[in-house]
């Protein structure tokens, strides 16, 4: 029973905490991150235990806790699909009336 217990439940959740302690220890200036009220900025400065973030003209300082993940490291490009254009269609006027449209 404890050994179900401890491939069930306290492994998955020791593997877990050891990668937001890896995150959050390798935070760096410029890294684009969400905190844990869903919040989107930039890191500014890192100091022992917070993290002041730029969200748009405002700097906001957080526990270094309060970060959930980094969406974009600093100076990584993000990774974006190209896009292709549609094919557009040529566009017809039509005066007719159809059934359905009456």
């Amino acid at each position: 029973m404890i050994v179900l217990f401890y491939f069930l439940l306290i492994r998955p959740q020791q593997k877990r905490q050891k990668e937001v302690t890896n995150m959050q220890s390798g935070l760096q200036k410029g890294d684009k991150i969400i905190t844990i009220g869903g919040l989107h900025g930039v890191i500014e400065a890192i100091e022992d235990n917070t993290v002041i973030l730029k969200c748009g003209n405002a700097k906001l300082t957080f526990d270094r806790n309060a970060i959930r993940s980094v969406l974009e490291k600093a100076g990584a490009q993000p990774v974006v699909a190209p896009v292709e254009p549609k094919a557009e269609e040529p566009v017809t006027e039509s005066t007719e009336v159809t059934e359905e449209q009456k």
